[in-house]
């Protein structure tokens, strides 16, 4: 008789920010609240930031949202929610490939499905150890941690919980700029040749929290050093700039757009964006600077505008994905049988 496969003990939990379940004023509202409501995201003391949040910016930015949402939206659902759960069928599958059964699953820290329910579901169906695994390459306390607390407050309501490990992060995995820099090539393949720029493109943080020891700029700059290596540019020829500023704080400089709009006004027409931080297209690459920074850089006197994708689903992307799983995998039983 042939022998009974039993089930992985042990799986993968791939998490990313979160995304709206619908490009909806309501949807996004729900959203933002609990976004905005992370104290990891907005570190202003509560007393002072919930009235601002839930008085006014939840009564006013949720309809602009959601119009931008809507802009991205696809007839399957959120750019952002269907590029990390192909992810998740990948990997899984890249794994097996390479020996390990393992389960792989993806949690969104805001929205769903979100961590503690996805951490539940697999506790309940018996596995015994959990690699918790961000899409986030850089670590920052307003993403990476954030997603730590959320599997912590999970942890703190249970009885018995699976054993756990978590990567902080991969901003300098040689697989991952391997994988960045084979989608720049490609681009450039497509369309003949190189831009006068390349601007790598990295969400912002405010600057404080640089200075209370966020590594985050200093991976970000990294990242950027080591894929310019990798495609043999000099410093003259690439621009590392930081998007998506959020209230009157000052953030990591220099901003995305008023970048685009220098480069165009000092006689700049050809520039090659990308967003090396964002493993998966979404509102802030699709709209944020594919729709919103093209505009401005075409307004001020820029000719040619190209955007370069995502990671998504590239196959060097997921073997990279699959190479860091593997590396935090080690030393558990994940062959199959096991």
């Amino acid at each position: 008789m042939p022998a009974i496969q039993q089930a992985p003990r042990t799986a993968v939990l791939l998490c990313n920010l979160g995304t709206p379940d619908a490009p909806t004023t309501a949807a996004v509202r729900r959203y933002l609240a609990q976004f905005l409501g992370d104290p990891r995201v907005v570190e202003i003391p509560r007393l002072l930031w919930l009235p601002i949040l839930y008085g006014l910016i939840l009564r006013l930015r949720p309809r602009s949202s959601a119009a931008k949402y809507a802009s991205i939206w696809t007839p399957e659902g959120s750019p952002l929610a269907l590029w990390t759960a192909r992810q998740a069928v990948l990997l899984r599958g890249w794994l097996g490939e390479a020996g390990h059964s393992v389960r792989v699953l993806h949690a969104m820290r805001y929205g769903g499905p979100s961590i503690p329910a996805q951490l539940q579901a697999l506790k309940d169906s018996g596995v015994e150890r959990v690699l918790v695994l961000p899409l986030y390459p850089q670590y920052s306390s307003t993403t990476t941690a954030s997603l730590f607390d959320a599997t912590a407050g999970w942890v703190r309501g249970a009885r018995h919980y699976p054993e756990l490990r978590f990567v902080n992060g991969y901003h300098d995995h040689p697989g991952y700029i391997a994988a960045l820099a084979a989608s720049v090539r490609a681009h450039w393949q497509r369309e003949g040749g190189p831009g006068e720029r390349l601007v790598m493109s990295f969400h912002g943080i405010p600057e404080r929290n640089v200075r209370l020891g966020d590594p985050y700029a200093a991976q970000c700059r990294t990242t950027a050093r080591l894929l310019a290596e990798a495609l043999g540019l000099q410093e003259a020829q690439y621009i590392v700039t930081f998007q998506s500023r959020f209230g009157r704080a000052r953030w990591l400089e220099p901003y995305t757009e008023p970048t685009l709009v220098g480069l165009a006004q000092a006689g700049v027409g050809r520039v090659d964006v990308m967003c090396p931080g964002f493993t998966g297209d979404c509102l802030e690459t699709l709209e944020e600077i594919s729709m919103e920074a093209r505009d401005a850089f075409i307004a001020a006197g820029g000719k040619e505008f190209r955007y370069i994708p995502c990671l998504n689903d590239d196959g060097a992307w997921i073997t990279a994905l699959r190479d860091i799983a593997q590396q935090h995998l080690a030393g558990w039983p994940t062959a199959h049988g096991a």
